[in-house]
C-alpha cells in the first residue's frame, strides 16, 4: 500500500512540474497540524495551522483538497 501511495505521489508531483520527491513533499505537509484547545474545561476550540503557499501548491499538485479549517489558528 505504501509503495502504491509513493508512486501515485511521485506521478502527480511530476505531472504538476514539481521537482520535490514524495519524501520532501511529506516533510512539508507534515507541518500542517490540527489543534484542539479547551481552557478551564470550557468550550473546545479546534482549528488547523496556517497553510503556506508551498503547502497549498503541493496539495493542489497532488489533487488533494486543503483541510477544511474550523478556524485558522496562527502558530508562533
Amino acid at each position: 500500500m505504501a509503495l502504491i501511495l509513493y508512486r501515485v505521489m511521485r506521478q502527480r508531483l511530476k505531472a504538476a512540474g514539481h521537482s520535490l520527491s514524495p519524501e520532501s513533499a511529506l516533510a512539508q505537509l507534515r507541518r500542517i497540524q490540527r489543534q484542539s484547545v479547551s481552557i478551564n474545561q470550557g468550550v473546545l476550540i479546534s482549528g488547523i495551522s496556517n497553510i503556506d503557499r508551498e503547502q497549498a501548491e503541493l496539495l493542489a499538485a497532488m489533487n488533494i483538497r486543503k483541510p477544511a479549517p474550523d478556524a485558522q489558528l496562527s502558530l508562533l
